[in-house]
This record gives C-alpha cells, structure tokens and sequence, in this order.
C-alpha cells in the first residue's frame, strides 16, 4: 500500500486540478486549457513539485491513448452531419490541401526560426497541423458564433486530428528510419487511414444495432458498452496498424451519430463528461511534466515561429482552402485566427520525445517545448480575444439575433404606417 501511495497521491491531485480548472474557467468565461496548462505546470516538477508523472511509467503513454481515443470519439458523436453538407468543399480542401500547406509552411518556419534540423523540423510541423475539439468547442459555444463558420472549426477540429496523428507518426518513422522510400510512406498512411474506416464503421454500425436493443440494455448499460466498445476498437486497431485507432474512434463517434439512436443525448451527456475527465487530466500531467527550461532556451526564434505559423501559415491555409466558396471576408478572417492548439498536439509531442531519446536522437526536449509554447502562445492569444475579435466582425448570433429582431421591428412599423396610409384611401 505504501508503495502505490505515491501514485495514488498523483492520480488523485490531478483529478482535483483538472477539475478546479474546469470550474474556474466556467465562472470567468475563459477557455479550460489556460487554467489546465496553467495549474499544471504550477503543480509540476518546475513549480511546486506536487506532481511527478514519471512515476507513472509507460502507464503515461497508456493514459494518453486511451484519453485521446475517448475526446476523438466524442467529438466525432457532436458533429452536425446535416450542417457539414455546407461547409464538405472548403471542409475538405482544409484536412486535405490545408495540411499540406501547414506542414510546409511551419517546417520551413520551424527550419529557418528556430534553427531546427530539416527532419525535426518538419516533425514539429506534422504536430501542429492538428487543431483540436476539445480547444475548439467549448469556446465556440462560449462565443457563440454563427453556424457556418462554427461547424467548419468543429468539422476540422474533429477530422483532423486523426489525420494529423498519422501523418505525424509517419515523419516520425521516416525520422528513426532516413533511409525508407517515400512511396512506403503514402502507402503507409493510406494502409493506417484504411483499417481505421473499416474497422470504424463495421464496428460503428454493430454497436448501434447493439443500442437499439432496449429489452436487456439499460442506458447506464448502453453507456458502458460504448466505452468498452471504443477502447477495444482502438486497441484492436492499434494492434494492426499504429494510430489507426484515431481513425476509428472519429468514425464510430460519427457512424452513432448517423444512427439516430433514441438514446444518444444521454449517451452524448456520459461521453462529454468523460471527454471533459480525459481532458483536464491529460493536461495536467503533460504541463506538469513540461521542462520549463527548455521552453525558454528555445529563444525568441522559436517565439516568431509561432507568430508566423498564427499570422501567415494559418491565413495562407484558409484563403487557399476557401476560394471561391462563398465565405465573407470576415468570415475567412475569423477562421485564420482561431486555430489553437490541443490535446492530440501536446499528447504526441510528449510521446515522441521519448520515442527520440529511446533511440538516441537529439530534439525530442526542443520538439516537445516548442510544440508545448505553440500552444500557450495560440491558446492564450487566440482563445481569450476570439470573443472580442467574432464582435468585432459582427459574426457573433446574440448580434446577428439583435440585428434581425430590429429589422423585423422596423417591416413591421412600415407595414402599419403602410396600412395607416391605405385605410382612409379606400
């Protein structure tokens, strides 16, 4: 017992964090992940001490995985499938072209910046491709910005996170392995974005069939059995082919949700609750095992890295992904600077940090603090003047709500003046 107490300490003290935070960021009306990376690093072997993740093991690398399957499955079950129909050109130019284009674009950066080594540079690159649900929602119902432009951010969030943990994986692997043929590479990501499809839908449309059985499933029952059945997909998946089981967790969430299940708000209700868990706790132990000397040796270089990856990487990204898609300029101004950074990025940073040193390359700390200021830095600046910035374009609803209920007061005012004026007429 007193061997595990340490853990136990560990695991409890995260919980109580995480939580706090989330409570606190309700009640001020700020995005969770300020207080969570905030408290975290506060809390870690750079602040107080209190938290100590390393004793925890490869049980770390578990946790992570299994959290982020949770908070990819929930994002997939929240997304508005009639609403994407809108948005599928510009939301596809964007996990598609829009990659690409951030890849590119924050390697070269990252390069010639933060003086990075081509390889580690393109491999930070491949981790903050991803945006992130957890980031994203909670602030766009926060802020409560129009339809349009909230199912795009939720669409990218959502898609391309898995996508961007593949291909991340996949630098990685051509990192440790310099010598493999890029061919092997596009294979390798089209196997992994294949198995996770097959196995996500099959494994989808089976639970959902499963749902529907009300006779010997009550929905604390149905709850359990999605859980069970997500984390055993995606292990199962994982067992194949190695980040597949992102995939999988995206597409059985979207696959239930396509279901119409009488069930689903309350087992949206239990899969937000834990995403919300995985979430806070997840940032708590990766901020607190953050080295904050290594953030800081990595320079302003690394500093104008990020600004140029929020100020023209994002900017190109989202004019080229929307062309001609029949979004306003304000529109197009909103998306380029809200694209904060989340869980998948910090969570893959850290396991590949280790997955370096293992094999005994240089980076692993540099890659893990610069990924880790990339967030501070969007999450901080972007989160907290979001608010300010969708009034500023008029894109928030509580406006658009005021300026129709005005406009639908003032036809109504005419059309009595008009009737006035008609009345004595006839």
């Amino acid at each position: 017992m007193e061997e595990s107490l340490p853990i136990t300490i560990l695991i409890s003290v995260t919980v109580v964090a995480g939580i706090a935070a989330q409570v606190l960021a309700g009640y001020f009306h700020i995005p969770s992940i300020v207080l969570l990376l905030l408290f975290g690093i506060l809390l870690g072997r750079d602040g107080l001490g209190f938290l100590d993740p390393s004793l925890l093991g490869v049980g770390l690398e578990v946790v992570v995985s299994l959290s982020v399957a949770l908070i990819l499955f929930e994002g997939g079950l929240n997304l508005q499938l009639g609403e994407l129909k809108e948005v599928s050109s510009s939301l596809r130019n964007l996990v598609t072209l829009g990659v690409l284009i951030t890849l590119m674009g924050a390697g070269i950066t990252a390069h010639w910046l933060s003086e990075f080594p081509w390889p580690i540079a393109f491999l930070y690159a491949s981790l903050v491709v991803v945006t992130g649900p957890t980031v994203i929602n909670p602030l766009l119902k926060q802020i409560g910005v129009e339809r349009q432009v909230s199912t795009l951010l939720e669409g990218e969030g959502v898609f391309i996170d898995p996508i961007g943990a593949i291909l991340a994986t996949i630098v990685l692997h051509f990192v440790l392995n310099v010598n493999v043929e890029p061919l092997i590479l596009v294979k390798s990501l089209v196997l992994r974005l294949g198995i996770g499809v097959a196995i996500g839908v099959s494994g989808g449309w089976l639970l959902s069939q499963i749902l529907k059985q009300d006779r010997f499933l009550s929905q604390e029952l149905k709850n359990l059995v999605v859980l069970a059945s997500v984390w055993g997909l995606f292990s199962f998946a994982q067992v194949l082919r190695s980040e597949s089981g992102l995939v999988v967790a995206v597409i059985m969430g979207i696959v239930l949700k396509a279901s119409n299940l009488s069930s689903e708000p309350l087992l949206r209700q239990f899969n937000e609750q834990l995403s919300i868990l995985a979430n806070s706790v997840l940032f708590i132990l990766l901020a607190a095992d953050l080295s904050i000397a290594s953030v800081f040796a990595l320079g302003w270089g690394s500093v104008l890295t990020v600004i140029v990856l929020m100020l023209i990487v994002r900017p190109v990204d989202i004019l080229i992904s929307t062309w001609n898609e029949g979004l306003k300029w304000q529109q197009q101004l909103f998306l380029s600077w809200v694209a904060p950074r989340g869980i998948v990025a910090a969570s893959l940073a850290s396991l590949f940090a280790v997955s370096l040193t293992k094999q005994g390359i240089n980076g692993g700390d540099s890659i893990k603090a610069l990924v880790f200021l990339t967030i501070i830095i969007t999450v901080f600046f972007q989160g907290l003047t979001a608010p300010w910035i969708a009034s500023l374009l008029n894109l928030r609803l509580t406006t658009q709500i005021d300026r129709e209920c005005s406009q639908l007061a003032s036809d109504d005012v005419k059309m009595q003046e008009d009737e006035e004026i008609i009345s004595p007429v006839s």
